[in-house]
């Protein structure tokens, strides 16, 4: 640009001289000329018709220059206004002969580097709608105003009616989950999820809304219809299962309890096997009691009946309950720090919870002789704990922790006639409730067990 505007300057000047001081000069030597040779009044009169000429040739010359430039302005501005609409081959010409070569071929550079980006930039841009329209998944991008921008084939697919682009989401998707997270998204710049279900007939979908630059955001709509089919269809069958072999089992231990009664008349080596036959029977029974609240809770037929708790109360309710029933372990039960914020819990739900995390800090933790049970407030919840001083718990098996069957020390857990569902039970409650479930552990320092539930307003 330096070099520009330095032509420029040079050009103009080059352009004065000739056509304006030039002439001028030429006349003020003619005059001085004419002043050696004729009178004062001649010398006067042709110093006047110098400069008369001298003015006429400027102002002739720089109206000139002033049409040329015009004239090229306007070349210019109908360049920038062709760019502007999108005509990015547009040039102008280079040899005007005015001085202005060097800015057209400036303009014809940046032009033409416009013009490459611009099919960079294009050619990204039909990429990314082609990923976007080959994943599973519908996608509406919406504006800070919640205006649909842009949608993918498969969100074309799934709308009865067209997908009005510049308007309202509500105008294509009447869902009320998914308007709401897509305002919750928008209004809180937060990540937002849920579930849409009447998008379309016996369609389940899962709702991600995640806020972008602009105060934009981009929805995705995850179809899990044929995922919840199949987990429905687990469900029913566990539960149906686990129903069908109560009576067999319970006459199964009816039976062997029966011949067991009978001491004179079998031997000593058939008690053991009836005894066998008794404990894995009991055991098989408590499997099934598992296996069937479990498919109660996950199936959204256990009914809970919250209403506000202390939550030192349920601390207390649980050391109570529970330390009889540990006196035959050698542990210790004791209550930690409490607080008296009242939580929406209900009560025999969250015991439930604590019986299956005591029986597994028991189990697993006993060692330690202890177990402390506390609770305190974060955030808008109260946090109850459960804390062993055992072994601990590898940090390989704290993600799977919750899994139903999940064993961290297999062999151990068969010795202990365990069902492997106790901690999955507690996590299903405690979603039930609103709150969550996780585990802290070290080893050989001891597992804690947190979950939460929400305050009572």
């Amino acid at each position: 640009m330096r070099g520009t505007h330095r032509g420029q300057i040079l050009f103009m000047t080059r352009r004065l001289f000739l056509k304006v001081w030039l002439p001028l000069l030429l006349a003020l030597l003619l005059g001085v000329g004419v002043s050696q040779i004729a009178p004062r009044h001649f010398v006067w009169l042709a110093l006047l018709l110098a400069a008369l000429l001298v003015t006429l040739a400027s102002v002739l010359a720089a109206y000139a220059v002033a049409q040329k430039m015009a004239l090229r302005a306007d070349r210019m501005i109908q360049f920038a206004d062709h760019l502007a609409d999108g005509d990015l081959t547009a040039r102008m010409e280079e040899n005007s002969g005015d001085g202005m070569e060097i800015v057209v071929r400036a303009l014809h550079t940046a032009a033409a580097r416009l013009e490459k980006n611009f099919h960079a930039l294009e050619d990204r841009r039909k990429e990314l709608e082609t990923v976007l329209d080959s994943m599973e998944e519908a996608v509406i991008a919406v504006n800070s105003q919640g205006h649909i921008q842009w949608t993918n084939k498969v969100m074309e697919r799934l709308t009865v009616g067209p997908i009005r682009i510049g308007c309202a989401v509500v105008q294509t998707v009447r869902d009320p989950d998914l308007l709401a997270c897509v305002e919750q998204a928008l209004r809180e710049r937060v990540v937002v999820k849920g579930r849409a279900r009447s998008i379309l007939p016996g369609k389940i979908f899962e709702i991600s809304v995640a806020p972008m630059l602009g105060g934009s955001a981009v929805v995705v709509l995850h179809d899990m219809s044929e995922i919840e089919r199949v987990e429905k269809t687990r469900r029913d069958f566990i539960a149906n299962v686990s129903h069908e072999l109560r009576t067999p089992l319970t006459s199964i231990s009816g039976y062997a309890e029966t011949l067991m009664e009978e001491e004179a008349q079998i031997s000593a080596q058939a008690r053991d096997f009836l005894g066998i036959i008794c404990k894995n029977a009991a055991r098989m029974n408590r499997l099934t009691e598992d296996l069937l609240a479990l498919a109660r809770i996950e199936s959204g037929e256990y009914k809970l009946r919250c209403h506000p708790v202390v939550a030192s109360a349920l601390v207390e309710d649980a050391v109570n309950l529970f330390s009889g029933s540990l006196r035959a372990t050698e542990v210790r039960l004791e209550a930690g720090e409490r607080v008296n914020e009242r939580v929406v819990a209900d009560t025999d739900a969250v015991l439930q919870v604590f019986s299956n995390l005591l029986e597994n800090a028991a189990k697993y933790g006993g060692v330690g002789k202890r177990i402390v049970i506390g609770a305190q407030v974060v955030a808008d919840a109260v946090e109850f704990s459960v804390q062993d001083f055992g072994a601990g718990i590898p940090s390989e098996h704290l993600d799977r922790i919750f899994e139903r069957f999940y064993r961290v020390d297999k062999g151990r857990s068969k010795d202990s006639g365990g069902t492997g569902l106790g901690l999955a039970i507690a996590k299903h409650i405690i979603l039930a409730h609103g709150g969550g479930i996780r585990v802290e552990s070290e080893l050989n320092c001891g597992s804690t067990f947190f979950f939460t539930l929400p305050l009572a307003v």
